[in-house]
């Protein structure tokens, strides 16, 4: 049965009291409060940082089973390589993320690749080799280069989801390319 996972890009925010947090809601139980609101978050800091297994394993005992944590790749994988030359480098990314995977909270990994990076069929299709199978992936593309029939046939190819991103610089074309979808809404209204 399909499930839907809502939630927001990261949680540890002071200013969303009192309209989501309670007033006197300490920011050390920010994430246990909104894993009884939503059930997923994108976490966004794993960009610029490897994630500690400490954070990872506290994470895990403030959240219920059914909750899942999507997490952003690193900038050295989708912006300084730029997806060339990067498998070591995911393998030391994903390995920070088995915790969250062994305990069945690991929901997709976003890559987001920079606004400056054009269509390139052959370095998309010689990166996807390096992600481990099963572990659920999504692309988020944002030169309008990319929104083409090759670039969806290679990421089912992989079963790899299309970010589809609404922002106020564009919109990604909805098109489903894995068993899944990951939906982006990043418009301020």
């Amino acid at each position: 049965m399909p499930q839907i996972y809502a939630g927001t890009s990261g949680w540890a925010y002071p200013s969303w009291k009192p309209e989501f947090y309670p007033l006197k809601l300490t920011q050390t139980k920010f994430l246990f409060h909104y894993s009884t609101q939503l059930n997923t978050v994108e976490v966004n800091f794993s960009f610029r940082q490897l994630l500690k297994e400490t954070t990872v394993q506290k994470w895990i005992a403030e959240t219920p089973e059914h909750f899942r944590f999507g997490v952003k790749a690193h900038q050295v994988i989708t912006h300084i390589k730029r997806l060339k030359g990067a498998e070591e480098f995911v393998k030391r990314f994903i390995a920070t993320l088995e915790p969250l995977e062994r305990a069945g909270k690991l929901g997709p990994i976003l890559f987001q690749l920079p606004p400056n990076l054009k269509f390139d069929s052959a370095l998309l299709k010689d990166f996807l080799p390096c992600l481990p199978r099963g572990v659920r992936i999504a692309f988020e593309f944002r030169h309008p280069s990319w929104f083409t029939d090759e670039t969806y046939d290679t990421l089912r190819s992989h079963q790899a989801a299309l970010c589809v991103a609404e922002t106020e610089e564009r919109d990604t074309p909805d098109v489903t390319t894995g068993s899944y979808a990951y939906y982006r809404y990043r418009k301020p209204e």
